[in-house]
């Protein structure tokens, strides 16, 4: 079992808060929620493995847990991380629309959801004039046409899926010079014979392993590595997901120290240095 730690200080840890005093004032404000409860002491005992988020506003509320998701990693990102306002962007694999929420309330002029499923979206979404909802298609086979004009921003969670063989259709689809915003999930990367107990990847050398691939991948199609995040939330079945955010059209901003920002996403996210131990 691993150690468990204050949730004040695992704010901290993983870069929701400045300092310690400031995960206390999150606290009292009440936007502080651990597993979907909110914490009212800074002194609770949590598991890291367990999913902490600072809501942006007492009482907002997504259409999914999947948007806080997103809304983690553009927070850990801050001004390195994508323009949003004023951008055209695609939602690959969009489900229920937490994405595609978070895209539009942070400014996205119009954001084209795209799954395989059907009836998934929200209908507050659906009938938003700045969605386009297409479904009942892969992203992997995506047609260009379909989202066309071209998308200058891409963001991602799929499942069942490795994001190696969807990246050429995303960056098919989009401008020459667009910005990605990607989900890694190493349950769907490392593969079966890799899973743990319940599909989960418990082993913190195999989530590298699992982000390195892809990040590679993306490289050899031409995109720029700009930062890794990991994701605030764990997967339903407990698994830790990362992102990455990429750029085509331009040198790679990490170059050799890639292996270590991977590893420092790690550190800092809900697996931390000592679970897998």
């Amino acid at each position: 079992m691993a150690r468990l730690i204050r949730v004040d200080a695992e704010l901290v840890r993983r870069k929701l808060a400045r300092s310690r005093q400031h995960a206390a004032e999150l606290i009292s404000q009440g936007v502080v929620y651990l597993d979907g409860v909110v914490v009212h002491k800074a002194a609770r005992q949590m598991d890291p493995a367990q999913a902490l988020v600072v809501k942006e506003g007492s009482g907002e509320s997504y259409v999914s847990r999947g948007a806080y998701k997103l809304i983690g990693a553009l927070d850990a990102l801050a001004d390195d991380g994508p323009v949003i306002k004023g951008m055209r962007c695609l939602d690959a694999g969009a489900s229920t629309g937490g994405f595609t929420e978070v895209l539009l309330r942070r400014g996205a002029e119009h954001v084209v959801a795209v799954d395989v499923g059907y009836g998934q979206i929200a209908w507050k979404l659906r009938e938003d004039p700045r969605v386009t909802v297409i479904e009942r298609t892969n992203v992997r086979t995506l047609d260009p046409a379909l989202v066309a004009p071209a998308p200058s921003l891409v963001v991602g969670d799929l499942s069942f899926i490795s994001l190696t063989l969807v990246l050429p259709a995303l960056i098919a689809a989009s401008t020459p010079d667009a910005d990605f915003l990607l989900m890694v999930k190493p349950q769907f990367e490392v593969g079966r014979e890799l899973l743990g107990a319940g599909g989960v990847v418990r082993d913190p050398a195999l989530h590298h392993q699992a982000v390195l691939r892809v990040a590679q991948s993306a490289r050899d199609a031409g995109l720029a590595i700009r930062a890794v995040a990991a994701s605030p939330l764990p997967g339903p079945a407990g698994n830790v997901e990362y992102f990455l955010y990429m750029k085509a059209g331009e040198p790679d901003r990490l170059g050799e120290t890639l292996s270590r920002a991977i590893q420092e996403a790690i550190e800092t996210g809900p697996v931390g240095p000592k679970v897998g131990d």
